[in-house]
């Protein structure tokens, strides 16, 4: 990934701590740490990709059955819980 952008953050000093001592154990920087959570929280995919992801999803045909077929499909009856 090039790094091409600079943000000061400012941290309590206790979660400061917490992450640094986290990035640490993981033997990855401050940053890293930092940068790695943004992804998983709010994603590396832009708007365009996602409603293009969608779109694709949406023009596949998929044998797919009505509700109430699918919905049965997807319950277990109660005596397959009990085994």
């Amino acid at each position: 990934m090039e790094l091409s952008k600079k943000t000061t953050i400012l941290f309590p000093q206790d979660l400061h701590e917490r992450l640094s001592l986290l990035a640490a154990q993981k033997g990855i920087s401050l940053g890293e740490l930092v940068r790695s959570a943004c992804i998983q929280k709010y994603g590396n995919v832009s708007r365009k990709d996602s409603v293009d992801a969608v779109l694709s999803l949406a023009e596949l045909e998929l044998p797919v059955g009505d509700t109430q077929q699918m919905k049965k499909q997807s319950t277990p009856e109660p005596e397959e819980l009990i085994h």
